[in-house]
């Protein structure tokens, strides 16, 4: 019986896992250079800890268990609300603000689609500790610098929730939540017969549905006309004086909703061409989480980036693959071993494990890209050298295994 992996998941070849760990390479030092510093959280959680933050509608997208102490246990399907688990159960003292990035799979079960997957990588990051106007800018312009750092140039829309939310003074809690989902969901129908259902104040509905399509340069000044000379507004408008420090380019799109509950103030989405209608590679936004698992009422910003969805469309290049095949005799299989040991200190080197002839080992060279093959033969060792050939130019010379390294040296810096 042949065993398949599991649907929405997916096998990683070498040549892949280097494009991959390529561009991971690149927003992980983007981060660092930003002063954050990189965390990481378990794979598993207690389900919990996603049903108080999503509500138990979320049980249907979630791998959840029982494990054999009868707890549920969930496999995590983001990684926002683990981090702020952590922040409350082990940082909560800490100097403010903490600056986190972290890189790791995450699981949902879900109908998978192209740049969906049921098994899925995101790259975040998160400033607990700060509902600052800078603190949102320089969340959003280290997204920006993050994908900029992979070749790509996004179209980031930025909107804020605290202004819609002052719309909903008349409005149950459990309501609101609801209306941002649909707003979310650009579910303007189902939205209004929402409306209707709980019988909204028709003054507020004309003015939701007026804010919510508001985009642009004016946005900012329509928005003020509709809800008033209010807080919110104005560190929106303070927010938007950073980006344009950072000089970043964005637009002001109120539609944005995000969908969830804990998110308060700003928000943000960044979209890319070559994804179909999944364009999104990355979103976040101010919230608040840590009072809901037991902490402190405490302001944070974060985002995540869609791993696999930049991986779609960018066109990264692996770090340097050059290699090198130390080919072996039979009574030379030992000497071969301690070459390679040495060269492996500079380049990637491979050494024949299959007991080949001279001329296969040759080829093996060939079907794998090698650079260079060093020759360990009985009489170049006895001489106190190899042979060091030249796989494009067919060039062979004969030189001491330090000489070899020096010219590895020389070749891949």
């Amino acid at each position: 019986m042949e065993i398949q992996k599991p649907r929405g998941t997916r096998d990683f070849l070498p040549e892949e896992m280097a494009k991959r760990r390529s561009i991971e390479n690149k927003l992980r030092e983007t981060a660092t250079r930003w002063g954050y510093g990189e965390i990481k959280t378990p794979t598993f959680e207690h389900i919990e800890l996603f049903t108080l933050k999503s509500g138990e509608g979320i049980i249907g997208e979630i791998y959840n268990f029982k494990d054999k102490g009868d707890r549920e246990i969930a496999l995590r399907p983001e990684l926002t609300a683990p981090v702020v688990r952590m922040y409350v159960e082990e940082l909560q003292r800490s100097a403010k603000p903490l600056k986190f990035f972290y890189f790791d799979n995450c699981f949902r079960y879900e109908r998978p689609q192209k740049g969906r997957f049921r098994e899925f990588f995101q790259f975040g990051v998160e400033i607990i500790g700060s509902a600052r106007p800078e603190s949102d800018a320089e969340v959003i312009a280290l997204a920006v610098e993050m994908l900029n750092s992979a070749g790509l140039k996004g179209d980031l829309h930025v909107g804020n929730l605290g202004i819609i939310r002052s719309l909903f003074k008349d409005i149950l809690p459990e309501h609101q939540g609801k209306i941002m989902r649909l707003v979310d969901k650009k579910d303007d129908k189902g939205l209004e017969e929402f409306l209707e259902t709980i019988n909204a104040p028709s003054g507020m509905r004309g003015k939701l549905f007026r804010l919510i399509g508001l985009r642009g340069e004016n946005a900012v000044h329509e928005a003020r006309e509709l809800v008033g000379d209010i807080e919110p507004v104005s560190q929106f408008e303070e927010l938007l004086s950073l980006l344009d420090v950072y000089g970043v380019e964005y637009q002001v799109d109120f539609g944005i909703a995000r969908g969830l509950d804990y998110y308060t103030g700003m928000v943000f989405e960044i979209y890319c061409e070559g994804l179909g209608a999944q364009n999104q590679v990355c979103g976040g936004g101010a919230y608040r989480l840590a009072a809901l698992f037991g902490g402190e009422d405490t302001p944070s910003t974060g985002y995540a980036i869609g791993f696999d969805r930049i991986m779609e469309i960018c066109e990264a290049k692996p770090e340097s693959s050059e290699r090198i095949v130390v080919i072996s005799f039979d009574d030379t299989r030992k000497e071969a071993i301690v070459i390679a040991k040495k060269l492996r200190e500079n380049v990637s080197t491979y050494l024949d494990v299959m007991g080949r002839k001279f001329k296969d080992q040759i080829s093996y060279a060939n079907t794998i890209g090698a650079s260079h093959v060093v020759i360990a033969g009985k009489n170049e060792l006895d001489a106190g050298k190899v042979s060091l050939k030249d796989m494009k130019t067919g060039k062979q010379e004969l030189v001491t295994v330090e000489e070899v390294i020096k010219k590895v040296k020389a070749v891949f810096p």
